[in-house]
Parts: C-alpha cells; sequence; structure tokens
C-alpha cells in the first residue's frame, strides 16, 4: 500500500529517534539482566508500542498486549514514558516483582490484564470496546496480537463479535514476524496472506511495515468506522544481525558477547538512522 510521509506531531524528530534508541537499549539490558529469554518477539513489537503509545494512543483509549511473552517490550515502552522506573525494570521477571515475564493481573494500571495464553486478547479487547460503546465513554482498544496466535480458534471467535457488534473503536494489531514456538507460521499452520483472511471479514485491514512508525502511525489514524485491522510486517530480532528472523530466540537468552554485540549493532543502526535525516 501506497504511505505517507508525516511529521511526527508534538515531538521533534530527533527526539523521538532519541527514545526509539534508548528503549530498544534498555530492553537489550533488561533481558541480559534477567537472564530471560523472549527477546526476539520483544525486538518485534517494539516499535508497534512506541508508536502507539507516543503517537496513538489518548487518554481515554486502552490497550491489551494478546502476545504476552512480549511483556518486556510493553514494561521498556511504559518507562519510556514514565510510567514504570529504572528500578523497576532492574527486577523484571525476579521475585516479588510486578514486572513478571507475563503482564501481570494486577498493580499497572496500564496493562488491564493478565495475558499470555495466547488467542485471549482479542475477546478481551472486544469486551472493553463493547463496554465503552454501552457506557457512552469515548475513546478507543487497540490490541496487540502475534501471528501465530491466529491458529487458535478463540481469536476468530473474537473476530466475529467485534464485526457483528460492529465495534467501530476496536483496532487489533497483528505482529506479523512470521515465527512462532516451534517454527515458522508456514510450517506449523499456514494462513498466508493473513490479512486476506480479515478482509474476508469486510474489515478494512492495512498491511504496513512494522519498523516504519510513520507508516504504522498513518494507519492507525485512519480508521473506518468499523472494527479495524493492521497486519505489521516485522522481523524478529529486528536490529540484531544474530537474531533476525531466527526462530531459536524466541527463546534464549542472551551470553555476555552475544548482548554486546546486540548493544553495538542498535547504536550503529541509529546512528545511520540520524545520520539519513540530517
Amino acid at each position: 500500500m501506497k504511505i505517507a510521509t508525516l511529521p511526527v506531531n508534538g515531538q521533534a524528530t530527533g527526539a523521538y529517534e532519541d527514545v526509539v534508541r534508548r528503549a530498544r537499549l534498555r530492553l537489550l539490558r533488561m533481558h541480559f539482566e534477567s537472564g530471560v529469554g523472549h527477546i526476539g518477539g520483544n525486538l518485534s513489537a517494539l516499535d508497534i508500542l512506541l508508536c502507539l503509545y507516543h503517537h496513538v494512543l489518548a487518554p481515554d483509549d486502552q490497550f491489551v498486549l494478546s502476545k504476552g511473552h512480549a511483556a518486556g517490550a510493553l514494561y521498556v515502552t511504559l518507562w519510556s514514558k514514565g510510567v514504570i522506573d529504572d528500578t523497576e525494570l532492574q527486577r523484571f521477571h525476579k521475585d516479588g516483582t510486578r514486572l513478571s515475564g507475563h503482564p501481570p493481573a494486577k498493580g499497572i494500571d496500564a496493562i488491564p490484564f493478565a495475558t499470555g495464553s495466547l488467542g485471549h486478547g482479542v475477546s478481551l479487547a472486544a469486551g472493553l470496546a463493547l463496554g465503552k460503546r454501552l457506557r457512552g465513554e469515548p475513546g478507543r482498544v487497540f490490541c496487540l496480537t502475534s501471528d501465530g496466535e491466529w491458529n487458535e480458534g478463540s481469536c476468530w471467535e473474537g473476530l466475529i463479535f467485534a464485526r457483528h457488534q460492529e465495534l467501530d473503536n476496536l483496532s487489533v494489531i497483528v505482529d506479523q514476524n512470521g515465527l512462532q514456538g516451534f517454527g515458522s507460521t508456514h510450517e506449523v499452520a499456514d494462513l498466508f496472506p493473513l490479512a486476506d483472511k480479515f478482509r474476508a471479514f469486510r474489515l478494512p485491514t492495512a498491511e504496513v511495515d512494522g519498523h516504519d512508525h510513520e507508516a504504522l502511525r498513518f494507519a492507525l489514524d485512519n480508521v473506518e468506522w468499523q472494527p479495524q485491522v493492521v497486519v505489521a510486517e516485522t522481523r524478529k530480532g529486528c536490529g540484531v544481525s544474530y537474531m533476525e528472523d531466527r526462530m531459536e530466540w524466541h527463546y534464549l537468552p542472551m551470553n555476555a558477547a552475544q548482548y554486546q554485540q546486540a548493544v553495538e549493532e542498535v547504536e550503529q543502526t541509529c546512528a545511520m538512522s540520524f545520520a539519513n535525516r540530517s
């Protein structure tokens, strides 16, 4: 699809690029220090979450992270907005923390549900959207899913409900990185092209580069008056050469040498991005 180039409202381009750089580096450090895996799917989702929280979500909006194993990216995004402090990030995945490996059931106002058992986020988000409409409340509901979790029948049941109820305040985003726990989405249960399946439900469906913040924002800001789907084409392990499009980084933690290489590559990529804009 044709993508318009949009200005970044309310924030200088350079300032936002620095937010993205710092968030990527903080996500890497958090996962390295905690010895926790799932970094690949967190890196595929991070740009989507940063765009949502810095440029799309309004005060009355709500967000549901259906792919709960990307909780680290959500925590770092909330950190970038000042909702979570650095001391808390240091306790990620440790005993007594509220920053568990999947979003917690309580304790963080920005997280309405504990998620991570895949396939339930769309139904939860549809319920929130219907509740807003019944109460006459303003705001939209956004739900980020993985592509692999559309193997779950519950996702399609939620979508059927949303379409039938004409929940025009609901936006579903798919982090389409092409990999899931035991292989590629083509190998496990092929639904390609996934976007066409959503269009078969008569839902407006945009396909965008999930690492292009302007394209994401354009798609999410241009909503038709019915439930909307945005299929974001992403790369598992985005920005780290040895992780990109590698299924094992769904699971593996980084060792010290791998962490150092990841930091250097992210710094180099961000520096090139700054140079290209100057």
